[in-house]
């Protein structure tokens, strides 16, 4: 060991220390991925973006609805962290509760918990606490609603979903897709202090996109999901019959989306969901003619914008809003 000697004895020399320093750092820093990789960063940031545009859209339909995005800055910036803290403790709790078929998965094997870069009881206890420290959090900085919103979606997700439905019931991501509504509602309630009609009806996109979206990556991924016994559609009817599925729901989807202009959204977001629906469709419908793994990741990869494009729509909508 390097030592300098002073007049007070013998002291660890600065290159040790800083050598030290440098290693800390960095272990610091791989850990700190490990646990955003855990938090799947890509679904907080769709999440955050949701409930974001969900509470300037609300604006709307608030007390004053003649005047948009009148929402405290401070308010979206709870919204944001409580909503986020809440998507990556449930993602968390997803990695441990899926820990044992990630690691059969080539898809998912080289996660954290089955690649063994972390350990599963770190990630349990940091998924846990983000998860109550989101709900308290929400109904001091926020109010009730919206951190009812923000337990439902936990439990939808890590209870409804992961622990009961995934690995028993075909319906799995279907029912389990409302855990992105409950993100949209949070929202919404963070603006007008409850989830009325419209505000429902709008968190509903989320649920009605869900399917069209997960079904094409399950057919992708359809002998991965087969190999761990995951009833997802594509295992138990085909692709053939899941593509049609996909377009079926995406056709309800489009028609869905653009009659909410009937309970009080304006032109704007009403034309970008037509739009954004319509290549979704177009899309759909070509993986019925085609409904290979390969064609269904790229409409898998069309279909993933959808929601984050819709949503900006309709918190750009309240801002500049129009009706005929």
């Amino acid at each position: 060991m390097a030592r300098l000697k002073t007049a007070g004895g013998i002291r660890t020399s600065n290159k040790l220390n800083g050598s030290l320093l440098q290693w800390h750092l960095r272990y610091l820093a791989v850990n700190i991925k490990l646990y955003i990789e855990v938090s799947k960063p890509r679904i907080v940031l769709v999440l955050v973006i949701t409930a974001v545009a969900s509470a300037l859209a609300a604006t709307r339909f608030d007390s004053t609805p003649h005047t948009g995005w009148d929402v405290v800055s401070w308010n979206l910036l709870f919204l944001a962290l409580t909503g986020a803290m809440a998507s990556m403790g449930a993602s968390a709790l997803n990695h441990y509760y899926d820990r044992d078929i990630d690691r059969i998965m080539e898809r998912t094997s080289q996660r954290p918990i089955p690649s063994h870069k972390i350990a599963a009881n770190k990630v349990f206890i940091y998924g846990l606490g983000m998860c109550i420290s989101s709900i308290a959090a929400s109904w001091f900085l926020l109010n009730p609603y919206t951190s009812a919103m923000i337990f439902i979606g936990i439990m939808f997700y890590v209870v409804i979903y992961t622990i009961w439905l995934k690995r028993s019931n075909p319906l799995n991501i279907v029912i389990g897709g409302f855990a992105g509504s409950a993100a949209s509602m949070a929202g919404w309630a963070a603006t007008t202090g409850s989830v009325d009609v419209t505000g429902f009806l709008v968190g509903w996109l989320v649920f009605m996109w869900t399917p069209s979206h997960f079904w094409c990556l399950a057919i992708k991924s359809r002998d991965e999901y087969a190999s761990v016994r995951i009833p997802v559609l594509p295992v138990l009817v085909g692709n053939e019959k899941t593509a049609t599925y996909i377009f079926l729901n995406t056709a309800i989807l489009l028609p869905y989306s653009v009659a909410l202009y009937f309970f009080g959204l304006g032109l704007l977001y009403t034309l970008i969901a037509a739009m954004a629906g319509s290549v979704m469709l177009l899309y759909h419908y070509k993986l019925t003619k085609k409904p290979t793994p390969d064609f269904a990741w790229k409409a898998y990869k069309v279909t993933a914008p959808y929601l984050v494009i819709v949503f900006i729509a309709l918190a750009f909508d309240a801002l500049f809003y129009y009706r005929i």
